[in-house]
């Protein structure tokens, strides 16, 4: 990154000085991925083409070693596939991305396929849920569906001088995962994971949540991605929102009995909000978290707010720090860290959460 701040004819020596700090404090480390466009010095020239090979490069690399494994495994392969949800934030070109993989991967012509954009990191676990529905949709009958999450930050790197607009440079990075989700009985015993619950929450309508991460133009008329100073408070209200419908369908009555006995010792006695003081207890349901890496800011904030411990976020850190935050695909990077450390054992039960622009996303499973 220094080499293309070094590189760029735009940024003079303050402008520089600062990206630098921030890439400093951002926590990523020196092997995260960025497009050949910007390897190439090409990062302001970026073409639609250009885009549409950082896709299909990620697409085949995700798709096609999933299959492999499947289809040695269980013999399971594109033509299997019922549904397909395909999320990529910021790239949306036409055909769609999902229309790409099934011609690519020669799934069959009934395929539901949905592409979703614009939904920002959450759009991990929004892919899901949108899986889980459709599936549903075909119940008794049992299906198959593939999530496919991406990033492209090739066409939205932003050519200007607005320091809200250039963090993102010291923060996005191209990643891409797959992942196959089945409500077939016959397949409970190959499953990785179960997914017990889903709960999703918008706080879209709150004037800081909607301006929290915006595509926008600047005074020049350039387009980029804006981040604003108040983003680590929207996750964590965000988080909030989630967790008042989510922590009684998860947590044992003992835990939710002794915060609601807290709550209200406090407020007879009048001092302050029960929230400041007390939190709830998530460790009484999960063993694991599964959080998404939005950024050093993002996770201490949210650590400090569900009042977990450093190596409840240690993953997230190490996912931060070797990929950076790569969106939609982000929390499943960190789910196959801890897999790969050895860290999830059968009937631990794990809860991911994503935060996006306006909304997050939370997924118990075990």
């Amino acid at each position: 990154m220094r080499a293309v701040l070094d590189s760029s004819k735009r940024l003079d020596a303050s402008v520089r000085h600062f990206l630098l700090r921030v890439v400093v404090r951002s926590g990523l480390g020196e092997h995260t991925y960025v497009p050949h466009t910007i390897l190439s010095g090409r990062e302001e020239t970026a073409t639609h083409q250009d885009c549409l090979d950082v896709m299909d490069a990620f697409f085949h690399d995700a798709v096609a070693e999933l299959f492999a494994r499947t289809t040695a495994g269980l013999g399971l392969g594109p033509r299997d596939v019922d549904v397909l949800v395909v999320n990529v934030i910021t790239f949306h070109p036409a055909p769609s991305l999902a229309s790409r993989i099934v011609r690519a991967h020669g799934t069959r012509n009934d395929v539901a396929a949905y592409n979703l954009t614009g939904m920002g990191c959450a759009a991990a676990l929004v892919a899901v849920d949108l899986a889980r529905n459709a599936m549903r949709a075909r119940s008794p009958r049992p299906a198959l569906a593939l999530v496919v999450s991406a990033e492209c930050i090739a066409p939205n790197w932003y050519k200007g001088r607005n320091r809200s607009m250039m963090l993102g440079h010291c923060l996005f990075r191209c990643c891409g995962s797959a992942a196959l989700l089945t409500s077939d009985p016959a397949l409970r015993g190959h499953a990785k994971m179960e997914l017990r619950l889903m709960v999703r929450a918008t706080i879209a309508g709150d004037d800081d949540a909607h301006s929290a991460i915006v595509q926008r133009e600047d005074g020049e008329g350039l387009v980029g991605i804006s981040l604003s100073k108040s983003l680590p408070k929207v996750a964590v209200r965000a988080f909030a929102a989630n967790m008042k419908r989510l922590a009684p369908r998860i947590l044992p009555a003992m835990e939710l009995a002794r915060f609601a006995a807290v709550v209200a010792c406090q407020k007879l006695l009048r001092r302050g909000s029960a929230a400041s003081t007390n939190k709830i207890n998530l460790k009484a349901d999960a063993d694991h978290f599964c959080l998404h890496p939005g950024g050093v800011a993002v996770i201490d904030a949210v650590k400090r707010n569900m009042g977990l411990e450093e190596h409840n976020v240690e993953p997230s850190r190490m996912m931060l720090h070797r990929w950076g935050n790569t969106s939609t695909s982000s929390v499943w990077y960190v789910l196959s860290y801890m897999e790969a450390k050895g860290r999830l054992n059968r009937g631990d039960r794990v809860l991911m959460v994503t935060f996006g622009s306006g909304s997050a996303t939370a997924a118990c499973g075990r």
